[in-house]
Order: structure tokens, then C-alpha cells, then sequence
């Protein structure tokens, strides 16, 4: 989702860091093999990731939805040279594409891959995270975000991906619609605890940096 006019979304891309290769031919095969492809981080919040991750400095990242691998890649540019990446996700059709080309950068052998339900995994870690990213389903946010917060280092990063729902979270909301009430109540969360600093960005279909205090 993007709520800018398609020119000047242009605009700002052409005048943003161009995308690595490997991360092109990622996008394209994604596109030709694999379901719902505008769930990728795309090139444009792609940068913004790998420019987060670069001035964070991670020596650890947890991911919370992989998909077929784009953001994880981006992120782990800015990984410390012995730095880990841990990358959780339920859909195991998924695994072996990933794989591919977390293989085929230089960060293949800094990125752990982990299949499951997020909440089982989760625990399971025995890490403190310098940098955590947010993009999975919508319905479980305060759950993952419940399992996570003691885990984020004082001074880490969460990154929240599609917190404005194609523009659902200022629309009358649905009663059945729970995926847009969760996102509402997150959003409020990330804003009301007073653990952290919250910057809601209007990135594609939203983007908020939280820092722990």
C-alpha cells in the first residue's frame, strides 16, 4: 500500500539508494512463483530498513514473519560482523527459497532461520535484541509484542510494518474485522507505554520506530 501519487513515489525511489541485485532478482522470482508478492518490504522501505539497521548496529535482529526473505536481507547489512539474525516463520513452503538466497549474499551464514508459530519460538531465544522487526499477522501484534519487549535491549529498535492498513485505522471499523481492531489497539499501545519513544512514519502502509528507554 501507498498513499503517495504514483509520480512522486517515483520520484522519491529514483532519488533513494538503489537496490542491491541479489535483492532484484529476489523481487522478480517472488513475483513469479510466490502468493500475495506486495507483502515484499519492496525497494523503497527496503533502504529504509538496511539505513536503520546500519545506524543501530545490531549484534542481534529478530524478525517476526520471513516471507520469502527481502527485509531480513535488508536488515542484515547492518549486522556487526559476528552479529545473528533470527528470523521466525509458520508458512514452511517458504523455507527453501529463503534459504536460496539468504545463501546466495554474504550474510547467509548470520541468518538463522526458525519455523513455527512465533509465541512458541519466541521463548525459546536466549538472546537480548538490539533491532526487532514487526511483520507478521496482524491479529497477534500485542501478543508478539508482549513476548518480545522484555527480550529488546535498553536502547533497542522495534520497526512495526503495516501499521496504517491501507487506511483502515481512520475508517469506521468492522466488528468483524479483527486484523484493523488489533492494529488500533497496538498502534495505541506502542503509543501509551511508557517504556518507550514511538515515531509513527507514513512508509508505504506504515512504518513506526519505537526505541526502548
Amino acid at each position: 500500500m501507498d498513499f503517495l501519487p504514483e509520480q512522486l513515489s517515483n520520484y522519491i525511489v529514483e532519488h533513494t539508494e538503489n537496490e542491491p541485485e541479489l535483492l532484484q532478482k529476489l523481487t522478480r522470482e517472488t513475483h513469479q512463483k510466490i502468493l500475495q508478492p506486495r507483502m515484499l518490504s519492496g525497494h523503497y522501505q527496503g533502504r529504509i530498513l538496511s539505513m536503520i539497521s546500519k545506524l543501530v548496529n545490531p549484534k542481534t535482529i529478530l524478525e517476526i514473519g520471513t516471507y520469502t526473505g527481502y527485509s531480513a536481507l535488508c536488515m542484515a547489512e547492518g549486522l556487526q560482523k559476528d552479529g545473528i539474525l533470527h528470523t521466525i516463520d509458520i508458512n514452511e513452503e517458504l523455507y527453501d527459497f529463503q534459504r536460496k538466497y539468504f545463501d546466495a549474499s554474504i550474510y547467509g551464514h548470520q541468518i538463522k532461520q526458525h519455523l513455527g508459530h512465533a509465541l512458541d519460538i519466541i521463548p525459546s531465544l536466549n538472546e537480548q535484541f538490539d533491532l526487532i522487526f514487526m511483520d507478521a499477522d496482524k491479529e497477534n501484534y500485542i501478543a508478539y509484542y508482549h513476548a518480545i519487549i522484555d527480550k529488546l535491549n535498553p536502547g533497542g529498535i522495534i520497526l512495526s510494518d503495516n501499521v496504517l492498513w491501507s487506511g483502515k485505522v481512520i475508517e469506521p471499523v468492522n466488528p468483524k474485522d479483527l486484523a484493523t481492531q488489533a492494529v488500533l489497539e497496538y498502534n495505541t499501545l506502542l503509543k501509551e507505554d511508557k517504556r518507550l519513544e514511538t515515531v509513527l512514519l507514513s512508509v508505504r502502509d506504515g512504518l513506526t520506530i519505537s526505541r526502548k528507554k
